[in-house]
């Protein structure tokens, strides 16, 4: 066995070779030179140039309302999901999975989507456009809370039904009332999970892009918004190198509390699964009901008036937008017609999938058969959730546009596909590496003793059990490289705009045909992420009946 694991050490290193060499072009290098970028200055340390930078009103102005808006985001997101989640997780009634299914339909929608929609809201013409939001704060929290609510429903919610129901009767039973109940046994109970649940979302508001760049306008900046306007308005990559290092540390301050919290809402989980859930009776059912309205309000308006204005013409209601959308724009205003954007957009994001489903398998297969070599490659495909997307996007703009070894890649246009499998690469990872850790060792032993080769045992014994993971980590790739927006944002070439791009670009003209063209985009993209979702998790399905 011994001699077995040593013959192995080669082909480890091997196969170890293509997601570090992957990372190490278009992840750590791009991300050393931000770093650089922003502290060194002709071969010296600067560190002055960029204290100026962070000490800069301005930029103090950006940090406050970065973290403000993530409070407002990370508390409208908590005050509604945990009602929420009582009601879809600890009760039980007819009806209660297809409302979880639609909960979390937000967050997987592109964010570019996510703020259209809340753009064809809140705009003068749009159902709230009487209370004049758009382009303000309460506009960007609400799109946050719409967009992280499935977040808090999730975590919470599997806390919740998984709670043991007899602390909570105990109580009852000794004489608290079910407010009492709740404050004394269920909150104390449910705080690890609640606590994980708000730095997460925190994290995903503090580093939001599409949604403030858009709903923001010129009014409101984050860190993220202003790394991009640094660069692409006022021409200054110090400034924005400065600013992504700032962001660097928000995120990894971040996620060292959201790892904390983790460790705390694991702990608190029992050591065997509970049936904590009830079903509702009469009684519960005015507390269903109205939580359900609200959270059915919340996600619904904003899609129905993005459909509504996709389908809102000068003369009425039609297709009108629909059918613009083959048909070439003016020029200055897009340089191809959006179904080409849309075609390149199906494109990269098939690129990007299947590079990073790829990697993701080679990981898994690395991760679980060498523990501490597994336990370094994991931390380093990992990173790229502890960096915005649009550092990596400035990164690869300042490495990778000019020659490299004699083979010219600037402007290419399969960076943006690059840039997009760095992005998706951890969480397909994230979703194959525990089907594979659950795989009985003692299966490749047998078929290994019968003569089979490394390649036979993972053929015959690890892909069987890996393929329901696999395909459903392919169609959240493909899902999550279809609406990415932060890094494209610098990688498209004006040529060749992804669709989140020609959506943005549209938003900012004047005139209901550009408008209603991005909307019509808008929903068009949304219809994709879906129809990608459903069928990757049709085919999830499908494989484990199968087995």
């Amino acid at each position: 066995m011994l001699r077995r694991r040593r013959r192995l050490h080669p082909w480890w290193w091997a196969l170890a070779a293509a997601p570090v060499a992957f990372l190490g072009l278009f992840f750590v290098w791009p991300l050393v030179a931000v770093l650089g970028r922003g502290l060194v200055v002709d071969g010296h340390l600067d560190v002055a140039g960029a204290w100026d930078v962070l000490t800069a009103s301005r930029t103090t102005k950006v940090v406050a309302t970065t973290v403000w808006l993530a409070v407002l985001g990370t508390a409208g997101s908590v005050l509604i999901g945990v009602p929420a989640a009582y009601a879809l997780f600890r009760l039980r009634w007819r009806g209660q999975r297809a409302i979880r299914a639609i909960a979390t339909v937000p967050f997987v929608l592109p964010t570019i989507v996510v703020a259209a929609a809340f753009s064809a809201l809140l705009r003068p013409s749009g159902l709230l456009g009487y209370f004049s939001l758009d382009q303000s704060v309460a506009a960007i929290a609400a799109a946050l809370v719409f967009y992280n609510i499935a977040v808090v429903l999730r975590i919470v919610g599997g806390a919740w039904s998984a709670m043991d129901p007899s602390t909570v009767a105990a109580a009852r039973v000794l004489g608290a009332s079910r407010w009492r109940a709740f404050r004394a046994v269920t909150l104390p109970a449910l705080a690890p999970a609640i606590a994980s649940a708000a730095s997460i979302v925190f994290l995903f508001c503090a580093t939001s892009f599409g949604v403030v760049l858009v709903l923001g306008g010129t009014r409101v900046s984050t860190v993220e918004t202003e790394i991009y306007l640094q660069v692409n308005q006022f021409l200054d990559l110090r400034a924005a190198a400065v600013l992504s290092m700032l962001q660097l540390v928000i995120v990894g301050i971040t996620l060292w509390v959201s790892n904390a919290m983790r460790r705390r809402r694991e702990r608190a989980l029992p050591s065997r699964r509970l049936d904590g859930t009830r079903p509702a009776t009469r009684r519960d059912a005015p507390v269903v009901v109205g939580i359900v309205a609200v959270v059915a309000v919340l996600l619904a308006a904003p899609l129905y008036a993005l459909v509504e204005r996709s389908l809102r013409t000068a003369s009425g209601h039609g297709f009108d937008h629909y059918a613009a959308l083959f048909q070439q724009p003016g020029r200055a205003i897009l340089p191809v017609p959006v179904w080409q954007a849309a075609v390149n957009s199906l494109v990269t994001a098939a690129i990007a999938a299947g590079v990073a489903t790829t990697l993701g398998v080679l990981v898994a297969y690395l991760v679980t058969h060498r523990s501490r070599r597994g336990a370094v490659l994991d931390t380093l495909v990992m990173l790229p959730l502890g960096v915005s997307a649009v550092m990596v996007g400035l990164g690869m703009l300042l490495t990778l546009n000019r020659p490299i070894f004699g083979i010219n890649i600037g402007g290419s246009w399969w960076l943006v596909a690059a840039a997009q499998a760095v992005v998706a690469l951890p969480l397909v990872v994230r979703s194959i590496v525990p089907t594979a850790r659950a795989i009985d060792p003692r299966q490749r032993m047998a078929a290994s003793a019968l003569g089979a080769g490394s390649w036979q045992v993972w053929r015959r014994v690890d892909w069987p059990m890996l393929r329901g993971a696999v395909g459903l980590s392919l169609g959240f790739a493909f899902a999550i490289a279809l609406g990415e927006f932060g890094a494209t944002s610098f990688l498209a070439r004006p040529d060749r705009p992804t669709l989140p791009t020609a959506i943005y670009r549209l938003l900012g003209r004047p005139g209901i045909e550009n408008i209603g063209m991005a909307f019509a985009a808008s929903v068009l993209l949304a219809v994709l992420t879906a129809s990608v979702m459903m069928a990757s998790e049709r085919m999830r399905t499908q494989v484990g009946a199968d087995l």
